[in-house]
């Protein structure tokens, strides 16, 4: 079981980065600390995006703004998540569950990997 702060400075260290990706792809990794808050418990406010030659978006984690829980949730006093993640440039995000940096950093490179590939075929 890995705790929020596992790989936190990993992900802090890699503020400001840009990495080449195959097929012209890049990605972007921003990535600073914040006041522990309600919306951020786990104290880092995070972009990473995965751009294609172009320079639009094809794929984003981050904890920006709150996105409306799935519509199965139709309940008084909803929580409405800022960690989350965009499939697409005019995807509105949808929620993601953030446990560590570390798992954080997994998640978003396995799924450029993905979005690349596929891309490709």
């Amino acid at each position: 079981m890995s705790s929020a702060a596992d790989g936190l400075e990993t992900l802090l260290d890699l503020d400001g980065s840009i990495f080449e990706q195959d097929g012209g792809y890049w990605v972007k990794i921003e990535a600073w600390r914040v006041p522990v808050s309600p919306d951020i418990p786990h104290g880092v406010r995070y972009s990473l995006t995965l751009h294609d030659r172009y320079g639009t978006r094809a794929l984003g984690y981050d904890n920006a703004h709150a996105v409306k829980p799935p519509r199965k949730f139709k309940f008084a006093g909803r929580r409405l998540a800022h960690d989350h993640r965009h499939r697409a440039a005019n995807d509105k995000g949808v929620p993601y569950a953030f446990e560590s940096a570390a798992q954080l950093l997994v998640d978003f490179f396995e799924e450029v990997d993905r979005v690349i590939k596929e891309t490709q075929r």
